[in-house]
This record gives C-alpha cells, sequence and structure tokens, in this order.
C-alpha cells in the first residue's frame, strides 16, 4: 500500500467513522460489540470518536465480531494500516519550533524503557556534543537557543538506570565533518565514555564491513510499540506491529555486525586519533 502523507491525518476520523457505521448497520450497540470483541465500552466509544486509534488486531477483532464481508475487510484493514501511520513534514516542525518537536521526544523517552537508534548518516542529539549540536541545526533559521537547551536537556535520560538503550553508528556517522576536526576528537571521546554506562551500548560498524541489506534510513525503535523513521523532509512514526516488528528485525542484522565494548572504544579512539592530529 502506498502511503499519501496528506491522507495519513484524514484516515483516523475515515477509520472511526467506518468502524461506526457498520456497528449501527448491524444493529448492535456498543456494549454488545464491547463483549463480543472483549473490549470496554469505553474503548469501543473512544475508538468510534477518535479519540483513540485502534491498534490492527483490534480493527480485525471488531470486523471479525461484525461478520464483515472479506472485501470490506481488505479496505478497512487498509484504513487502518493508514491510522496507525503518522507523517510529520520538516517544514511543519519548523514553523512550530524544533523546541516543540523536542518536547514530543521527551515524551516518547518518558513513556518507554528500550531503545534502539540506527544512526548511518550522523550522530544522534542524545549522543552529542553542545557544538554538535549547535552545527546539527546551523542551517535552521530563527533563534535555536531553545532547541538546543531541549536537546541538551534530554541527554539526562541516558542515566536513568531503568531504561536501556543501544546505539548503533556506522563509521561514516561517526566522521562526517560536521564540525572542525578537534571539535570531532571531542564529540569521538564523548561517545568512547558513554560505552562505560551499563544501560548504554554504542555500537559501530566500520567501513569494509560487509552488510546486507545496505542501510537506508535514520530509525529509532521505542519498546516494541513505535518506530520512528527520519528521512531529508520528515519524520514518519509507526505503530502497526507489523512495521515496528521489521524495523526490529533490521535493527538486530545491524547490532549482529556491529563492534561494541572494548572493540568500540578501541575504534573511537583510533578515528579520535587521526581527527586530532589534523587539528596540529
Amino acid at each position: 500500500m502506498t502511503l499519501d502523507p496528506q491522507q495519513l491525518g484524514e484516515s483516523r476520523a475515515d477509520l472511526a467513522q467506518t468502524l461506526k457505521t457498520l456497528r449501527k448497520r448491524a444493529g448492535w450497540t456498543q456494549t454488545r460489540l464491547a463483549q463480543r470483541c472483549n473490549m470496554s465500552q469505553t474503548k469501543i466509544s473512544n475508538i468510534e470518536s477518535g479519540k483513540l486509534t485502534p491498534a490492527l488486531v483490534d480493527v480485525e477483532l471488531i470486523l471479525r465480531a461484525l461478520d464483515a464481508p472479506a472485501s470490506l475487510v481488505t479496505e478497512v484493514m487498509a484504513l487502518a494500516r493508514m491510522a496507525n501511520t503518522e507523517w510529520k513534514d520538516i517544514w511543519s516542525s519548523r514553523r512550530r519550533g524544533l523546541d516543540k518537536r523536542q518536547n514530543e521526544l521527551a515524551g516518547f523517552e518518558k513513556s518507554s524503557t528500550e531503545f534502539r537508534y540506527f544512526l548511518p548518516t550522523m550522530i544522534t542529539g542524545l549522543l552529542a556534543t553542545p557544538e554538535y549540536v549547535r552545527a546539527s541545526i546551523a542551517d535552521v533559521p530563527g533563534d535555536q537557543s531553545k532547541t538546543i537547551a531541549k536537546k541538551l536537556e534530554r541527554q539526562a535520560v541516558l542515566y536513568d538506570r531503568s531504561k536501556q538503550f543501544t546505539f548503533i553508528l556506522t563509521e561514516q556517522a561517526v566522521r562526517w565533518p560536521l564540525i572542525p576536526p578537534d571539535a570531532l576528537a571531542v564529540q569521538m571521546d564523548r561517545l568512547a565514555s558513554l560505552t562505560r554506562l551499563s544501560n548504554v551500548r554504542i555500537g559501530v560498524i566500520p567501513i569494509g564491513s560487509v552488510v546486507m541489506p545496505g542501510p537506508l534510513n535514520v530509525f529509532t525503535v521505542y519498546d516494541d510499540r513505535i518506530a520512528t523513521v527520519e528521512t531529508s523532509t520528515g519524520v514518519m512514526v509507526f505503530r502497526d506491529h507489523r512495521d515496528v516488528s521489521a524495523y526490529l528485525d533490521e535493527f538486530a542484522t545491524f547490532e549482529s555486525h556491529a563492534l561494541f565494548g572494548e572493540q568500540a572504544r578501541e575504534r573511537l579512539n583510533e578515528w579520535s586519533a587521526v581527527f586530532t592530529r589534523q587539528r596540529k
């Protein structure tokens, strides 16, 4: 199915209205449908009002209970898949203020306990030095001080030992010359130091490693609930378990090729030494 970003927001309301219409056509009350689906009446009400976006398994249960025809099931399930996908374009984010986006990410971090980050192009803000953070948004017009402050503030989550983090970076991401050589050496030293936190795993994939399939996008998986995928023009947010599972599988593949612990620190120290020599 092709996902049209302009339709993603509309699909939630369409799905809610469709499920409500199907129930009424069947002559069922919300209470009866809830009992057949082993859900609460409140949950059915919230789904039909659009307050709650149902998971695909919930939609399947409702359609099965209503004995919907196969052709309609296919159509409604496609709608449900779109409803569980969200598009955040970069221009809207910039108009709202990138500091608002930082608040959204902080919300994901607060509600999750296990995090997986695949970083093939750049270093993420959670691991970045202040100079790297500043350079990463240098092309954004306007006052950037709030966004920088929010990014640095979010780094405190790394020291919450109730949460587990795994970051996988390609050598290209680590060595990308976003900042001067001496500053990049400091950034690499920070990565090496963070590998010593008991709840943080940082893996690196050196150039020369044979990794299939090739990496396409930056992505993050929060627990096994949500996957966010970054493109040059925005971010896709997936909640369908099939999409999330696909990214978990992809992450596991990259993880199997990454160097961790002392091996990662050795590579980071080698790369840092190269950039340290460049400043002399």
